[in-house]
């Protein structure tokens, strides 16, 4: 069995630790830091940590590729492997962490208006202050209650908000924190109880657009919207007029239609919206590398076992 590890930001304890766990089942593993640094000779690989487009396209004995990443929907168009039967998992539930950390930190920003103080400070100016807002007795929605919203609900239970609304495609959910669960049908009956909607949300059908222009006028006056999931979900059009108005108060997007943001676009001159160029997540935190290799060591075992893969994702869902 040979194994391809392709990732230029592993530290070298990690690497070792994917080393030993392919030598554990008598398995070959080559590393490499770019698609462009692998050989012909290993096109034949079994396995992909990583992502090799190439490989993915062209060769049939790949059997499972591994993508460290959540989002997936760009590997759902027809024909994109070359062997139909290869075996599809990501790594959804490493960036929970990373992620929430950067949805409360755009969310204090905006509500305690610091982008705004930080602009005029850097201009030299010293001004008196202005009404802030805050997460405590704030209504929460979260948009997509998987690892990424949940993770984030967690930490922003900390703030003592009114109420913290979950919604999601089934309308369940396990976790505690939520007040209460709604199914995607019953969206628009919250929406205007919704200080501050949080999305998460995988790209798929059903969420592409699915904060719409009529939805945005559902949002109170001020209220404020958080994306980290995918920009498919906003009509962005809408979302500058509502911000323009001043019925959005503030929005923070680390995702959008076209990425990157090209630099005509109308969104760049909206003052109260803040643009994090797709860095919510990403693999610059410890926590999210190890995690993501603890997941990929996990699986490994149980595809060397015959086990089912705990992080299957399921293509007629696209998540």
């Amino acid at each position: 069995m040979k194994i391809l590890v392709i990732n230029n930001m592993l530290e070298q304890s990690l690497l070792d630790l994917i080393k030993t766990a392919a030598e554990e089942i008598n398995a070959t593993v080559h590393f490499y830091t770019s698609e462009a640094d692998i050989p012909e000779s290993d096109y034949d690989a079994d396995i992909i940590y990583g992502f090799a487009p190439s490989i993915v396209k062209t060769s049939r004995n790949l059997k499972w590729l591994c993508v460290p990443w959540a989002g997936v929907d760009s590997l759902m168009t027809p024909d994109y492997f070359a062997n139909p039967d290869c075996l599809l998992t990501n790594s959804a539930g490493a960036y929970g962490v990373s992620i929430a950390e950067h949805m409360i930190a755009t969310s204090l920003v905006m509500m305690r208006r610091l982008n705004e103080f930080m602009e005029e400070t850097r201009n030299g100016q010293w001004l008196k202050p202005r009404p802030q807002k805050s997460l405590k007795d704030c209504r929460i929605t979260v948009l997509g209650t998987g690892d990424i919203g949940t993770t984030f609900a967690k930490r922003a239970a900390a703030f003592e908000p009114a109420a913290i609304v979950g919604v999601c495609r089934s309308g369940r959910s396990s976790e505690s924190v939520y007040d209460k669960v709604l199914p995607v049908s019953q969206l628009d009956e919250i929406l205007p109880q919704t200080d501050l909607l949080a999305m998460s949300l995988p790209s798929t059908p059903q969420t592409k657009g699915i904060l719409s222009r009529e939805r945005m006028s559902l949002l109170p006056e001020g209220s404020y919207i958080v994306n980290v999931g995918r920009g498919s979900a906003i009509d962005e059009a809408a979302l500058a007029d509502n911000l323009e108005s001043g019925h959005i108060a503030g929005a923070a997007l680390d995702v959008f239609q076209t990425e990157p943001l090209p630099s005509g676009n109308r969104l760049w001159h909206i003052k109260n919206l803040l643009i994090t160029p797709h860095v919510a997540g990403n693999m610059t935190l410890a926590h999210t590398r190890n995690k993501n290799v603890q997941m990929f060591i996990e699986d490994l075992h149980n595809y060397s076992e015959g086990k089912p893969l705990r992080y299957l994702v399921d293509r007629k869902l696209g998540y």
